[in-house]
């Protein structure tokens, strides 16, 4: 399974051109789907909340073509996220909010290709970090 990696970064260039709060705007999907998230996060610093979640997705595009960077740092990701209280369920909340902001923001540039994509892109990264979040689990 090869991910586009051209058409994964075209599109995050197209969608940031766009909405340049697209973290606010994920956030405020991911609260809207699924309220109960809210209280992982401290209202006093969502704006660094943000400003993390924006750097974590700007490296991943900048890694899509480094497996050993992504299976290096994603899992010790997934660690620290299961340190948090996150737990696999929540891996779902955030891919569907995700893709759904990414959708929202694209528009009518949104084709099935870019939602298979994004999906196939997501499901990997996820994948990654929860092999993390197991280790840390013990499992």
């Amino acid at each position: 399974m090869a991910l586009d990696v051209s058409l994964l970064r075209g599109s995050f260039e197209t969608v940031l051109a766009r909405q340049p709060d697209l973290t606010h705007v994920f956030y405020e999907e991911l609260f809207s789907r699924h309220p109960e998230a809210r209280g992982m996060f401290s209202p006093e610093r969502m704006g660094q909340q943000e400003q993390m979640l924006a750097e974590a997705l700007v490296a991943v595009m900048d890694h899509l073509e480094e497996p050993t960077w992504l299976s290096s740092n994603l899992p010790e990701l997934g660690a620290k996220h299961m340190d948090l209280g996150v737990t696999e369920e929540m891996y779902g909340w955030v891919g569907e909010s995700l893709l759904a902001t990414l959708a929202k923001v694209a528009g009518d540039d949104w084709t099935p290709a870019l939602q298979s994509a994004w999906t196939e892109a997501y499901g990997a990264v996820s994948g990654l970090m929860l092999e993390g979040h197991s280790v840390a689990q013990g499992a």
